[in-house]
């Protein structure tokens, strides 16, 4: 491996692993889910579980790709435990399929960004038209998709660590930028008190669950992205210190997003709280009401802020989307001893056409429109159903394995003399990594996988009605 490709700088690294953690889920997800459950009480949640649960999770899949400089499958046979590599195939089912619907999305958004440059603020009213067009949404998520490897089969130094170093600072100028213009509208100071001003009496068993459950997936944790980005990190780098920057660097953005999405909010609402309080997010709000929005500042302000908005919402898929291609890219580079362009250009396609059932499944085809019927959720689509199972169950069950074999497979004197390497001093987060990933992360994180399976799968709520 004297040869493997590396991170040319710890910046290009922090900002790659940033990158991979900074989604379209920080953009429009996480500023509802804090209105949802309390304002500041839910994001005092969301911060706890980053940093104990998500914190050290980060840190070992970190130190296990350091290790072994190999793919996540690689990286367990590597330390000796072949049977453990079913783990490592996990993550890549994991990551192929979160990227065959992650496109789509993009493609959405990268679909209303020219839509909106051209000055069409009509789409928020086609919104379902739009999402059934297959050929114009399959185009835009080729596009993304080609974009994506192209990156990708440029390597490390030349590709991703190169493409973070301008994505990354040029993100977070749009969100300051964006902040800094909501925060000009009429009721912004409304929007901004309902998002931080806390409610306590709204932290349930259900927001607390989501806000872990926002925390972990936000991160990119359990699907084997860090193992293999850590697999091109440097020996000198302290990876503990890395990873506490990097699960600043995502929350901080996802902080950034609520003080930019709240004052829209309120802005449509003219402060009522009551209205703010039925605004939903996700999708709804995102592609349907906010072109609207930016219609009424005017004409050429209306473009200028929408096609920013939506230029920023690619930006943060095109960072994810990047980092969950180099998982399978690695794989067939490491073992199956494939070139990097042949790999990224035969995973891309591949993954290209899984995600076409994902595409067909928002209306143009019934048979993937309703796909599923599940005792939990009720009827799901297609993309709803790979979502399911490839992000709400696999992650925090790859999270939790991951715990379990960073410290009592791979032992936790191996783990913790790995992260001793490139510290320059010691300090109280390798104690406190240490305590995380024996106890914390296997017990939380198991928990979460059983509630998860039992309610989706079986209808059965284990939880006791917490959750």
């Amino acid at each position: 491996m004297a040869n493997r490709d590396q991170f040319q700088s710890r910046l290009g690294f922090i900002l790659a692993a940033a990158g991979s953690a900074v989604g379209l889920g920080n953009i429009w997800k996480f500023p509802f889910e804090v209105g949802a459950g309390g304002g500041a009480a839910f994001l005092i949640t969301y911060l706890f579980f980053a940093f104990v649960l998500c914190f050290p999770v980060m840190v070992a899949e970190l130190a296990i790709g350091r290790k072994t400089q190999l793919n996540p499958v690689g990286a367990m046979k590597s330390l000796g435990h072949p049977r453990w590599a079913a783990l490592g195939y996990m993550g890549l089912a994991s990551g192929i399929l979160t990227l065959s619907f992650y496109t789509i999305i993009a493609g959405w958004a990268f679909g209303y960004f020219i839509e909106i440059l051209l000055g069409n603020f009509e789409m928020g009213q086609h919104f379902g038209e739009f999402t059934q067009d297959w050929i114009k949404v399959g185009l835009f998520s080729m596009m993304f998709m080609v974009g994506t490897a192209f990156v990708v089969s440029r390597g490390i130094a030349g590709g991703i660590e190169r493409a973070a170093k301008i994505l990354m600072p040029a993100l977070l100028l749009f969100v300051i930028g964006l902040v800094f213009y909501a925060l000009t509208l009429p009721h912004a100071m409304e929007g901004i008190k309902y998002y931080l001003q806390p409610d306590f009496s709204k932290i349930t068993g259900e927001v607390i669950y989501k806000a872990l459950g926002q925390a972990f997936f936000s991160l990119t944790l359990g699907m084997g992205a860090l193992i293999t980005y850590g697999s091109y990190v440097s020996r000198k780098t302290n990876i503990v210190r890395a990873a506490a920057i990097i699960t600043l660097m995502d929350v901080s953005i996802a902080f950034l997003a609520g003080l930019m999405m709240f004052p829209f909010v309120a802005y449509i609402t003219q402060g009522d709280l009551v209205a703010m309080k039925e605004v939903s997010g996700g999708p709804g709000f995102i592609f349907i009401t906010l072109p609207g929005v930016f219609e009424s500042f005017g004409h050429t302000l209306g473009i200028v802020v929408g096609a920013a908005f939506f230029l920023l919402l690619s930006f943060a898929a095109f960072t994810s989307t990047i980092s969950v291609l180099e998982v399978p890219t690695a794989f067939m580079v490491d073992e199956m001893k494939v070139a990097r362009k042949k790999a990224t250009w035969m995973v891309a396609s591949v993954t290209y056409l899984i995600g076409i059932p994902s595409m067909l499944s928002t209306g143009t085809v019934e048979f993937f429109t309703n796909f599923i019927t599940l005792p939990g959720p009720g009827t799901l689509n297609f993309m709803s159903f790979v979502g399911l199972v490839a992000n709400d169950t696999f992650l925090p069950l790859g999270g939790f394995l991951i715990s379990l074999f960073t410290a009592y497979v791979w032992r936790k004197s191996n783990f913790m003399e790995e992260i001793a390497v490139g510290a320059e001093n010691s300090n109280i987060l390798p104690f406190y990594v240490s305590i995380g990933i024996s106890y914390i992360c296997p017990i939380v994180l198991g928990l979460i996988t059983l509630v998860t399976i039992f309610n989706n799968f079986f209808g059965i709520d284990i939880s006791g009605g917490m959750f």
